[in-house]
């Protein structure tokens, strides 16, 4: 059989490219003469940066700047040439996993860091930027990266607002010379939440970042006076976009102050990848994410996949860490946790996904 191999990260374990490895090396032990194609996929979240610039075929440059948490650090990005693209993957900077556990409060994080990524690309000559922003430490709305772009956030007696927390007291902001930094500018985005309310960035995805529901009001409270502000000034009502509430908001400060357009990442990795072709030239697609769960269908990449593969009639495996509910998508699904216990499956995730990808060749009566 040709078999596609198009798997995403095992969230803070395996990346996607290492867990298409696991499976080849896996799927080889139980059939070596099947034809494996690998084709490792993001749909906007950690990795994203690694995924892309090998579609694009672009280098890894590195910027000094700061993380969520403002403590020092160098973080990668990635640019081609020819077309002149940067790719930015904002976990680089902002990433939850960059943080020790429990060390930092919520709202001591933001997106300051960022700003130097977005110059440093501008400076490199890019016309166009693929920003992929999951897996962000923050919930800040992007108020932190338009601050270290020179925009100016001011109180009613007109004194700056230096920290998220004030945003609550916003009574205008003030435009830096410079809004544009990109003829093309891309978000890829993996939700499609609003900003605000029951489905917003707090209250569905700050518990991720420690934000407890005592933090709730006063965070959706700092929210929803930087979006009316914005929308006063500025006459656009971003809150509501579908994917503003990504990243803690992040989408909605990159659609008001530096005038992207956010589009679902797996449409951006499926355009790019050529997803298409490969998907109607196999026999036989096998797809992976940390969790298949209820979560899967719901625009993330290997839901996405399995979608597809059904439309095209095309076997569609599922391996995941964890499958807490039957996908109707998938073909079959295999969990690591029927081979070993969560915590050996997280000490050794290569290992054992490597014996799950030649279960499921073994398995394979097609």
């Amino acid at each position: 059989m040709k078999v596609l191999i198009v798997p995403d990260k095992f969230k803070g374990t395996l990346t996607a490219a290492a867990a298409a490895a696991a499976i080849v090396r896996g799927w080889r032990k139980a059939r070596p003469a099947d034809e494996l194609v690998l084709l490792p996929l993001s749909d906007g979240g950690d990795g994203f940066g690694a995924v892309m610039s090998g579609l694009l075929h672009a280098k890894w440059q590195t910027v000094k700047t700061v993380d969520a948490a403002h403590r020092p650090c160098a973080a990668r990005w990635w640019w081609e040439p020819r077309s002149r693209t940067a790719i930015i993957e904002s976990a680089a900077a902002i990433g939850l996993a960059m943080l020790p556990p429990k060390r930092f409060l919520p709202f001591q994080l933001d997106t300051v860091g960022l700003g130097a990524m977005v110059r440093a690309a501008a400076a490199k000559g890019a016309r166009r930027c693929l920003m992929g922003i999951g897996g962000s430490a923050t919930n800040d709305g992007g108020f932190g990266l338009a601050r270290a772009l020179g925009w100016e956030f001011l109180d009613r007696s007109g004194n700056p607002i230096e920290q998220r927390i004030g945003l609550d007291a916003l009574d205008r902001i003030r435009v830096p010379p410079r809004r544009r930094w990109f003829k093309e500018f891309v978000v890829a985005v993996d939700v499609q939440n609003p900003l605000l309310g029951a489905r917003g960035a707090t209250r569905i995805y700050g518990p991720q970042k420690g934000l407890c529901p005592r933090d709730f009001p006063l965070a959706e409270r700092c929210l929803r006076r930087l979006a009316h502000v914005v929308g006063k000034q500025f006459g656009h009502d971003f809150a509501r976009a579908p994917g503003a509430g990504a990243a803690g908001g992040l989408g909605f400060g990159l659609l008001a102050f530096l005038d992207a357009r956010l589009e679902p990442g797996f449409g951006l990795f499926a355009r790019h990848a050529a997803l298409e072709r490969y998907l109607r030239m196999a026999d036989l697609v096998i797809t992976g994410e940390g969790a298949i769960d209820a979560s899967t269908l719901m625009g993330k990449g290997a839901g996405q996949v399995a979608r597809r593969c059904r439309q095209l009639k095309v076997p569609c495996l599922g391996l995941a860490g964890v499958v807490t509910r039957a996908q109707r998508f998938f073909t079959r699904t295999y969990a690591l946790t029927d081979l070993a216990v969560i915590q050996e499956t997280q000490a050794r995730p290569a290992y054992w996904l490597e014996r799950l990808a030649a279960l499921a060749a073994n398995g394979c009566a097609l």
